[in-house]
């Protein structure tokens, strides 16, 4: 199909069982939940057993999208995984879920974008199916953070949680993917990171050394700024005002950074999807599965108009112009 557009056939989400409420965080560290709710909206999170991995999850999401979308296996020509924290170093994520689902034959990959890996996956999708390169592709956002979580450090381990989201991707006659817009600036790279890796080297765990970093106020004035910026450029690039948006559907990280955003589009909350409360920080699965929820819940209906956007380390951020 020449000149094809890319639209959302289905979505789906998988979470582990286990929640960890900011009840149980109080007997862990010295916090609380008036302290955790206040500051970031957050109220417990989804945590990954000893025996799943973020595999587990990622397939999960991706049969229930698949099921959504009335696809099969042997109808997907296009995988993409976006994750900070893979099963393996090799092969990769896009690899691994191929065998899972019994998908043979196509490209496979993953990418490594921080809180944004699922915006800026979407975004390369689209175009391989605008270009005519695939027809039917399977985009996953999926996270273990709590793997790289520091459990005594009351700054950070009451944001984090698990997960996965997916969305089916199909070639269609008219936008789904009206725009995408892709961000990123490396002088930032101290404010938000992990400190080791293959070539660096890891240290040891328990030596306190490798766990996830953050400087959260710097974080936070940051996010605010760039996420501003670019859901004006979003609306800019395609003529629009914020009040033809039906939903915002943002990064679930801080409860805070969702109303500064959602306060310049001037969109009442009531038009955004929080999933922050039920989900914490779950990078680059947020977006999917907050999207998930709101298309199960009957909230996100077919032919309205919604904004996606996400902001993490690197940092990276992104935007995404969806006709749903």
């Amino acid at each position: 199909m020449k000149n094809a557009y890319s639209r959302i056939a289905g979505t789906g989400r998988g979470l582990p069982e286990k929640i960890l409420t900011n009840q149980d965080l109080e007997k862990m560290v010295e916090t609380s939940d008036e302290w955790i709710r206040s500051r970031t909206g957050i109220e417990r999170r989804h945590i990954a057993a000893d025996h799943e991995t973020n595999l587990d999850f990622c397939e999960q999401a991706a049969r229930n999208a698949m099921q959504a979308a009335g696809v099969g296996p042997g109808d997907i020509d296009l995988v993409i995984v976006g994750t900070t924290t893979p099963d393996q170093v090799f092969p990769n994520m896009g690899c691994l879920l191929q065998r899972r689902l019994g998908i043979h034959g196509c490209t496979a990959f993953s990418l490594e974008a921080a809180c944004t890996g699922f915006i800026y996956a979407l975004d390369i999708a689209d175009k391989y199916i605008r270009t005519g390169s695939a027809k039917c592709a399977l985009i996953v956002g999926g996270e273990t953070l709590s793997r790289m979580t520091d459990w005594s450090d009351r700054g950070t381990c009451v944001l984090f949680g698990d997960g996965a989201g997916a969305v089916v991707l199909e070639a269609a006659e008219q936008p789904g993917i009206i725009s995408t817009h892709l961000h990123a600036d490396g002088k930032y790279a101290d404010l938000l990171y992990f400190p080791s890796g293959v070539s660096k080297g890891f240290d040891d765990l328990k030596s306190g050394k490798d766990f996830i970093r953050m400087s959260g106020n710097e974080v936070f004035k940051v996010a605010v700024t760039k996420l501003g910026e670019i859901v004006t450029e979003t609306l800019q690039a395609n003529n629009m005002t914020a009040d033809k948006l039906d939903w915002l559907i943002p990064h679930q990280a801080n409860l805070r950074i969702i109303e500064a955003t959602a306060r310049k589009l001037k969109l009442p909350m009531e038009r955004v999807i929080l999933t922050v409360q039920d989900h914490g920080n779950t990078s680059t699965a947020s977006v999917p599965m907050a999207l998930d929820v709101a298309v199960r819940d009957g909230r996100v209906q077919r032919g309205q108009t919604l904004l996606l956007e996400a902001f993490g380390g690197g940092f990276t951020w992104g935007s995404a112009l969806i006709r749903y």
